[in-house]
C-alpha cells in the first residue's frame, strides 16, 4: 500500500512540474565581480598555500571582468571590536591586487556583504543579476555573501582558485561542494554573452 501511495504522489508531482514548466524564460546574465576582504590585516591569517595562487587568480579575474566592461566591486570589512579601522594601514587591500580607486566600494561590519550595506542597492542600480565572488575567507565572509546572495535574488558563483582561507584543505572543499567556476569557463560564458 505504501509503495502505491508513494508512486501516486510521485506521479502527481511529476505531472504538476511538467505541466507548469513549459519553455523556460531566458534571462540575460549581467555580472559583477565582488572582491571580498583582501585586506592587509587579514592576509597573514590565511593559508600560505592559498595566498600566492589566489592573489594571482583574483588579478586575472579582475582583468577578465574589465575586458568585458563588467563592474569590479571592492568589499572591505571593519569592526569596532576587531578592526581594522578605515584609516588603519591594515584596512587597505593587498598592494599586489589590481583594484582601482574608481571601483565601487562597500564597507561591511558583518560576514555577508549584503547585511546592512548598500550592496543590493548598488547592484540593482547597475542592473546586475549575477555575482562572481573571490577573496577571503572562503569559510567566512565569502561563504556568507555567497549564501546570502540568493536571499536578494542574485545567482552567485565562486571563482575557483581565487579564494583563500585559514586552511587550504577547507578552501578546496568549499570550492568542490559549491562548484566553483574556473576562470576559463567564466571567460567563455562572457564571450558567448557578448555575441
Amino acid at each position: 500500500m505504501k509503495k502505491i501511495l508513494i508512486s501516486v504522489i510521485l506521479a502527481f508531482c511529476a505531472t504538476t512540474l511538467f505541466a507548469q514548466s513549459g519553455k523556460p524564460e531566458k534571462t540575460v546574465m549581467k555580472p559583477a565581480l565582488l572582491v571580498i576582504d583582501v585586506q592587509k590585516q587579514f592576509l597573514p591569517m590565511m593559508s600560505k598555500e592559498d595566498q600566492d595562487k589566489a592573489l594571482m587568480m583574483m588579478n586575472w579575474s579582475i582583468w577578465v571582468f574589465r575586458q568585458y566592461g563588467f563592474p569590479v566591486i571592492r568589499v572591505y570589512h571593519t569592526s569596532d571590536k576587531w578592526g581594522p579601522k578605515p584609516d588603519d594601514p591594515g584596512f587597505q587591500f593587498a598592494d599586489t591586487l589590481r583594484i582601482l580607486d574608481t571601483d565601487p566600494k562597500i564597507v561591511k561590519t558583518y560576514g555577508s556583504a549584503f547585511n546592512k550595506t548598500g550592496l543590493d542597492k548598488l547592484l540593482k542600480e547597475k542592473g546586475i543579476n549575477t555575482l562572481y565572488l573571490c577573496g577571503l575567507s572562503s569559510v567566512g565572509c565569502v561563504l556568507a555573501t555567497y549564501t546570502d546572495a540568493a536571499n536578494y535574488d542574485y545567482k552567485a558563483f565562486l571563482i575557483k582558485d581565487a579564494l583563500m582561507g585559514p586552511d587550504a584543505v577547507q578552501t578546496d572543499q568549499i570550492e568542490a561542494i559549491l562548484g566553483a567556476v574556473g576562470l576559463e569557463t567564466i571567460d567563455y560564458m562572457f564571450e558567448i554573452r557578448a555575441e
